[in-house]
């Protein structure tokens, strides 16, 4: 049996219906989804979370959420991008960890409602990330925040499409990203690593639940291979923002999590990569069961973010 912490167990039981979603359609995983109470927990006291929609493309607008902590700024930022597979998930999921973010690391939290495939396949994601990026840089007066410090980050489907827009960022001479947290990140789409095999069923995310998600998320065979899908593929990793990378033990995603953050640290960039043992897919979302191990993954990433975006 895997290392699993007795809450990690809890987890796994508390999730083991997700294995049924490759059956269902979309909607229909949502809508379940939606039915299940929120989980009850102490949220981190703030001096304001604010609801505000932006533009992300012509006569097209997605929502944000704006978490500021108590005191004066201007802040740093940190966007961030929720997990679900490109598929389900919303900004409620990641509610009470982006508050606990913000409260502890005195930045301002903006947290992406990006849109969803397969209504909206590769790149929307994407696209919808990178224009909130614009956006929060070029409005940071607004939020009481600081652009010249704007860390990104994510986990899951969300810490994918962080790193990748680091990567776009870097391309398209965009906005600066002072540093980039990637939280059990997909980093490529190929379920043959050595995590994918241990952890393929029974631990939260089975490997047929991350294909399901693959397929509605990339519909073109050509794109699978494309660094703004798979960054762990891009030819060149160079120059981009110093990393955090959070994997967790029993996870198919860990290898391809320390696979990318090896291919950064060889092409120079600093990183920081930390493995929660006895942890799961999703542990980040669940302070119900984990806010001790969220707590200390915070305090480690909130002094990493310090010596690196000074």
């Amino acid at each position: 049996m895997a290392n699993l912490t007795p809450n990690a167990v809890k987890h796994v039981e508390m999730f083991q219906g997700m294995s049924s979603f490759p059956t269902m359609e979309p909607h229909a995983v949502r809508d379940l989804l939606a039915q299940a109470p929120p989980l009850e927990v102490e949220l981190a006291p703030l001096a304001k979370v604010e609801d505000r929609r932006i533009p992300v493309e012509s006569a097209t607008d997605i929502r944000i959420r704006i978490y500021t902590p108590e005191g004066n700024g201007p802040f740093p930022l940190f966007l961030y991008f929720h997990g679900g597979g490109w598929v389900i998930g919303d900004i409620e999921m990641t509610d009470a960890s982006c508050r606990l973010i913000a409260n502890r690391t005195r930045r301002v939290v903006v947290s992406v409602s990006y849109r969803l495939a397969p209504e909206h396949p590769y790149p929307t994601p994407v696209n919808d990330c990178y224009a909130a990026l614009q956006w929060v840089a070029n409005h940071a007066d607004e939020l009481s925040a600081n652009a010249s410090n704007l860390v990104v980050g994510g986990d899951s489907a969300g810490g994918n499409l962080a790193a990748v827009v680091a990567l776009k960022a870097r391309d398209q001479k965009g906005p600066a990203i002072a540093a980039q947290v990637l939280i059990y990140p997909v980093t490529n789409l190929d379920y043959t690593t050595g995590s994918y095999e241990q952890f393929q069923e029974g631990f939260g995310l089975d490997r047929d639940l991350m294909k399901w998600f693959g397929q509605l998320y990339v519909t073109r065979e050509e794109d699978l291979t494309h660094p703004y899908v798979a960054p762990l593929l891009a030819e060149d990793v160079s120059s981009l923002p110093p990393a955090y990378i959070i994997t967790a033990e029993n996870d198919v995603l860990r290898d391809e999590g320390q696979a990318y953050a090896r291919r950064l640290q060889e092409a120079g960039v600093r990183v920081e990569s930390v493995c929660e043992e006895g942890l799961i897919h999703g542990y980040f979302s669940n302070l119900l069961l984990f806010s001790d191990r969220i707590e200390e993954a915070i305090a480690k990433m909130n002094r990493f973010l310090t010596e690196t975006t000074r």
